[in-house]
């Protein structure tokens, strides 16, 4: 019988155990005595801090020091003494002894309580089980009895309208000598784990499914999760990530000192929030928005990192297209006060050029003056199109056959000289719906962008069969997509983005004003479009224009 009991708490290399001192009254069979003993029991708690019965019967992580008896000299053996059941009263996991039939002949107090049992007698174990549960827990039952080993299953235990979750541990009992078959069945409480377990699963689905990359690090800063959208953003794989440091896909833009202030802030228990930029696998710039949190256990210290990536990529190319917008339209401004300072003193230069041609016989004079008007008439040009850019077109909007359009503008650019050799290729849509545009606009910008592709082409070294401009069309029912494709010299990556910039050129000095394009993106944003570029050195190049359908 148990006389006294008391108990300790200990925290020793992160895992928690309970030293139990419990007073035995041990009965001697052969000599018919009792002596008196403390029983020390040292149970193992896990890292949740629940104990698990079974483990009372697990030398993995349940380690019996010995019998402290007052008679030092006595040789104890197990199957010398028996042990009173009240002695599990002192569990907080529900503990019985059952039958083989599933009767159950006792019960601790910590099932007594949980099940609501004072006063009663139950009688099948199994009656508590869930019932769609029972049949299999029974099976595993009946084979751990028959096979003498221990055997553990997890199901709920009904009472009282109220379901628990348990994790069943069926234990295979000496009968003490009788034929009758008995079996020690512990029951822990593992609702509270459950509970974690379901949160956790649910956090996971949340994390896995999200548009925002994540990612969690150790102390060390070494990657020990990334969800999907992280390896999607980055263009790296799980197994490529695991283990490493972000650095890894790291452009190097950010200093070290933006880096040194994150660690700081971060080691220090506190959120740091940031906008990096980072580089993907292809080489590829990303940019995001970058919160690092701290991971805090329920000491207060710091385990880990998590970071939660916002991708700002789109944000930054619409924040460059408002700032180019917003050049284009100082410039204009800009451009339409030049245009009226300059335009008249270079109306008389030109009158005087020609009344002195007419007076001269000179042919060296008439010479110099004819370089002289050209130089005019090319500034007049350029003027021209600053003025075009700059103001509202005094033209109506009229349904407008884009096909015929991109004939027309490709009958345009044959006529020169340098399109003599080059193959001109039409792929057009019959079934292009008309659109509400300035015949003469549009016509505009698809012959800025042909000669472009001539010139591109005739700047190869060497002339080839395979020379060739494409002009396509379709619709995908919202627009109708142009596209002019050529198979010239191509652009270098560094200078797309400044293609539609004014007065830029690639061409050689005196070749181009660099305000074509500049003209035809102006035109084509009045009808609210948009133009991209793309190109290749060596390879080509490809315009796309997009015109809403209305």
């Amino acid at each position: 019988m148990i006389a006294a009991r008391t108990s300790k708490t200990f925290n020793h290399t992160r895992r928690y155990f309970k030293i139990f001192i419990i007073s035995l009254i041990l009965k001697n069979r052969k000599k018919k005595s009792e002596i008196k003993s403390f029983l020390i029991v040292v149970v193992i708690y896990k890292n949740c801090g629940r104990c698990d019965i079974f483990h009372l019967f697990n030398t993995h992580t349940l380690f019996i020091f010995g019998l402290l008896f007052q008679s030092n000299s006595i040789l104890m053996n197990k199957n010398n003494y028996k042990i009173d059941f009240s002695f599990f009263d002192g569990f907080p996991d529900m503990c019985f002894i059952v039958n083989e039939t599933g009767e159950i002949k006792i019960f601790n107090d910590a099932a007594s309580k949980r099940l609501e049992l004072d006063g009663k007698n139950p009688d099948l174990f199994f009656d508590y089980v869930e019932l769609c549960d029972r049949s299999e827990a029974e099976n595993i039952y009946k084979n751990s009895l028959t096979n003498s080993k221990t055997a553990e299953y997890e199901t709920r235990l009904f009472f009282q309208k109220h379901f628990i979750n348990v994790k069943l541990t069926f234990i295979p009992y000496p009968s003490d000598g009788t034929k009758e078959k008995l079996m020690l069945i512990t029951a822990r409480d593992i609702s509270e784990e459950k509970s974690k377990e379901t949160d956790l699963m649910r956090f996971f689905n949340v994390a896995e499914n999200t548009v925002n990359p994540l990612q969690i690090t150790d102390l060390n800063g070494k990657m020990i999760y990334v969800n999907r959208a992280f390896e999607k953003a980055s263009g790296y794989t799980k197994e490529e990530l695991i283990g490493k440091n972000p650095r890894i896909f790291g452009s190097g833009k950010n200093s070290s000192k933006f880096w040194d202030k994150m660690w700081a802030t971060i080691t220090s228990g506190k959120e740091w929030v940031g906008e990096v930029e980072n580089q993907k696998k292809n080489g590829e710039p990303y940019f995001t928005q970058l919160l690092v949190s701290p991971i805090i256990d329920k000491t207060g210290k710091v385990t880990g990192y998590f970071g939660i990536h916002r991708d700002l990529t789109e944000k930054r190319t619409l924040e460059r297209q408002l700032i180019h917008t917003q050049k284009m339209e100082s410039i204009g401004t800009l451009a339409a006060g030049i245009a009226h300072e300059v335009g008249n003193p270079l109306a008389s230069i030109s009158a005087l050029v020609q009344v002195a041609q007419r007076t001269s016989n000179d042919p060296f004079v008439n010479e110099k003056l004819g370089l002289v008007k050209s130089q005019v008439t090319r500034i007049s040009k350029i003027i021209r199109d600053l003025v075009d850019f700059s103001r509202p077109s005094n033209y109506e909007l009229e349904l407008t056959d884009v096909n015929k359009v991109i004939q027309e503008a490709v009958e345009i650019t044959k006529v020169g000289t340098k399109a003599k050799n080059i193959s001109f290729e039409t792929k057009l849509n019959p079934e292009l719906p008309m659109l509400p545009l300035i015949a003469d606009q549009i016509q505009q910008v698809f012959v800025n962008i042909l000669l472009n592709a001539v010139d591109a082409i005739s700047e190869k070294k060497s002339e080839s069969s395979l020379d060739r401009i494409v002009v396509t069309s379709e619709s995908d029912g919202d627009f109708i997509i142009l596209k002019f494709s050529d198979t010239g010299i191509g652009i270098k990556e560094e200078n797309l983005v400044k293609v539609f910039e004014p007065f830029f050129t690639t061409k050689k000095e005196g070749k181009g004003t660099g305000l074509g394009l500049w003209v035809s993106y102006g035109i084509i944003k009045s009808f609210q479009g948009d133009i991209k570029i793309q190109s290749k050195i060596k390879e080509g190049t490809t315009f796309t224009i997009k015109l809403p359908v209305h």
